[in-house]
């Protein structure tokens, strides 16, 4: 009972909220690059659509006067890539085609930061999750310097299964 209360209710509850605010932050995605996921759901926009799409991108990508992308000009880049993509495909394929043609800028830029998203979240996710396992479990009996070394290793783990010891 005590290991049902004190370690295994401790977990599944960090794992219900982890994935609450996992599924919360991909909706957010979803409604700001939903448009660009994959070439069937890019053509089935109208122009009006399209547009608001773009300017609501422009949006989120803007950080005070500085924006990564023109939202009017991603707009008319989209309108000749759906009529370039005509098969069903995903991003990373759309991507690889704008690549081959560099008369598409922010397209690409938009593109390029989609799929870096789920990278970036995955990451900085993983690196907590390990080191509030360090933390809770051996907190007591550990220095900082020695909790640093074990997080490195629990995140690099497949590199470090990779190093040779018998020098």
């Amino acid at each position: 009972e005590s290991f049902r209360v004190n370690y295994f209710l401790e977990v599944v509850d960090q794992a219900i909220v982890s994935l609450t605010r996992r599924f919360e932050q991909y909706q957010g995605y979803e409604k700001t690059f939903g448009f660009l996921f994959t070439s069937d759901r890019l053509r089935s926009l109208d122009h009006k659509s399209l547009l608001a799409a773009c300017v609501n991108l422009e949006d989120a990508l803007k950080s005070g006067e500085h924006k990564d992308i023109d939202g009017a000009e991603l707009f008319y880049e989209l309108i000749f890539i759906q009529d370039l993509v005509k098969k069903s495909m995903g991003h990373v394929d759309i991507l690889e085609i704008l690549m081959k043609r560099p008369f598409y800028p922010n397209a690409i830029i938009a593109y390029r930061i989609l799929l870096t998203i789920p990278v970036t979240i995955a990451t900085a996710v993983r690196s907590f999750s390990k080191l509030k396992l360090l933390k809770s479990y051996l907190r007591s009996t550990m220095t900082q310097e020695r909790l640093n070394g074990l997080a490195t290793i629990a995140l690099e783990n497949d590199a470090w299964r990779r190093l040779n010891m018998k020098m």
